[in-house]
């Protein structure tokens, strides 16, 4: 019987004396526990994605000697753990994508990743070479096919990659698969990462040791959901999500099997639920892991600030989270109520900063430019760019970060002020759209109303004109969010946008709004990722460019 325990951990990008620490932890607790295998993650050692600090020697050097220290402690127990390691090969890129086998106090086999990702948010052979080798290991008498995270991504319909590893490794007639991963959230990856792990065991008719990673690395959220999985495709053990965990099954060599205490039904937890806890997590690691520890948010009354500040309070405490109302003569007075109800019930702190005075300095200063033209946009984005610049001086004085609150809906559109509601260190709700805002907001009053009614149920409005709403510029936010998604997470034409939802004029005319506002969503902060497709690295188009 061999004793694996699966570590589940969050990791911090390059700081290796943390990532060091919590690793020599995790196996002096294994060996207390008579584990005979410890089983990290892909690069938990560097931490994922650790981009382009890959290309520093001394980086990589100080990982090498960081896995020969964890070695020294590994005499009475064999490790796998997940980290960068040079390619002897003068041909081909510097570096390799392992995993690290370590037994009897020593480093005894190291495997590679075969299938390299560079699509959606990934770009791993930018650093790293592909694999062209295959072996199995042992541990303790058990030959285990050995991969890394994407080597099991190739069994859908249309694969990606020309060579599939557990085709070469299964000729060496392995008892075990264990893939070490750094699999991101997103709301559909917990199904179609089990779906694929189901797809191996079944193909191969191996059972499957699988582990990822928690944590929040910028825009990257890793859920963990880290696994035992028999032939069979019956799941035995599975990890939390969302936290680290740590456990440990038996693997019975002779049945080819884990030993099962009883059948455990694992339920999948709703799409907005696992938004809400990705999202907390985003912020609290953004924050832990930068220094930071108080957060400053710009309150208007409307939904998206209002989920940005309670989101913020339950994951950072309410006692760091400072909210400031700047109301301009547009404000509406129900609209100051709901913001100081909400402070009210978060119990953070507040202050209002009212901009109309400001507001009508800047309409002066600029009476003799502005001579002759009509109240439109720019004096709208002065009054947005006002409070960036009050929110930006806040933050600067007290040592704050700025939580964003544009949604996916807004960036897609241009429907925001470069230098003014979209300031910040952190978007919160960037991957959200309008219509998902809403389900959030519903979700965190599921227990209790923290958000104001009034809040979710008024109208729109960006409040910087007379009797201002969203839909005197955009389509209703139902068949907005419909073409956005259409176009940016499945990157339908237009014509087949129009075959599926009508509405010629709409579809056109929002399709080119979202093209031509690449250049602001090029300025924009890090959007926490939960979508299939997020701006910024998820999705990378070009500024100076005409495609219709």
């Amino acid at each position: 019987m061999l004793r694996i325990a699966l570590a589940q951990l969050n990791y911090h990008v390059g700081n290796l004396v943390f990532n060091k620490k919590i690793i020599l932890d995790k196996i002096h607790q294994a060996i207390n526990q008579n584990v005979d295998l410890l089983v990290f993650s892909e690069l938990a050692l560097c931490g994922y994605p650790p981009l382009d600090l890959l290309n520093y020697n001394h980086f990589i050097e100080n990982c090498y000697s960081d896995l020969k220290e964890i070695a020294m402690q590994c005499k009475n127990i064999s490790v796998i753990i997940g980290a960068p390691t040079s390619n002897p090969d003068i041909n081909g890129k510097n570096l390799f994508n392992s995993a690290v086998l370590i037994q009897n106090g020593e480093i005894t086999d190291i495997r590679n990743k075969s299938l390299l990702p560079t699509y959606d948010i990934f770009d791993e052979y930018r650093w790293f070479e592909q694999n062209k080798s295959f072996a199995c290991v042992n541990v303790k008498g058990v030959k285990i096919a050995l991969t890394i995270c994407e080597d099991l991504w190739n069994m859908d319909a249309d694969p990606l990659y020309t060579n599939w590893p557990m085709n070469e490794l299964v000729k060496e007639s392995p008892s075990l698969m264990v893939n070490i991963a750094a699999s991101p959230f997103d709301f559909n990856h917990e199904d179609e990462r089990k779906n694929i792990l189901r797809k191996n065991v079944a193909t191969y008719n191996l059972p499957l040791v699988y582990v990822n990673q928690i944590g929040a690395n910028t825009d990257f959220v890793f859920d963990g959901g880290s696994l035992a999985m028999n032939a069979d495709g019956t799941i035995i053990k599975e990890l939390d999500y969302f936290k680290e965990d740590f456990l440990i099954v038996e693997f019975d060599n002779n049945s080819k099997s884990f030993v099962a205490d009883k059948k455990v039904n694992y339920e999948t937890p709703s799409k907005i639920s696992k938004i809400n806890n990705a999202l907390m997590l985003g912020i609290k690691d953004y924050f832990g892991k930068s220094g930071f520890k108080k957060a400053i948010v710009g309150l208007s009354g409307g939904i998206d600030s209002a989920v940005v500040l309670a989101l913020a309070a339950e994951a950072l405490g309410s006692e760091n989270v400072h909210a400031v109302l700047m109301p301009s003569e547009f404000s509406s007075q129900h609209s100051i109520d709901d913001a100081l109800c909400l402070v009210d019930k978060l119990k953070c702190s507040h202050e209002i900063v009212s901009i109309a005075d400001i507001f009508n300095r800047y309409e002066a200063a600029l009476g003799d430019s502005f001579k002759g033209t009509s109240f439109n946009v720019a004096e709208e984005n002065i009054q947005s760019r006002i409070r960036g610049t009050l929110l930006m001086a806040i933050s600067n004085k007290f040592g704050y970060i700025l939580l964003n609150t544009s949604n996916k809906s807004e960036l897609a559109v241009g429907y925001g002020t470069l230098y003014g509601d979209m300031n910040g260190g952190l978007s919160v709700i960037g991957d959200l759209y309008k219509t998902e805002v809403y389900e959030l907001a519903n979700y965190i009053n599921r227990k209790s109303e923290i958000i104001p009614v009034n809040t979710i149920t008024k109208a729109p409005s960006a409040e910087l004109r007379p009797n201002q709403k969203d839909s005197d510029s955009l389509p209703d936010y139902d068949l907005l969010d419909a073409i956005l998604f259409e176009y940016i997470e499945k990157t339908k034409s237009t014509q087949s946008i129009i075959q599926k939802l009508n509405n010629a004029d709409v579809v056109t005319k929002v399709i080119k709004m979202v093209n031509a506002n690449e250049w602001k969503r090029h300025q924009f902060a890090p959007i926490i990722r939960v979508s299939t497709k997020s701006f910024g690295r998820g999705r990378r188009m070009p500024i100076v460019a005409k495609y219709e």
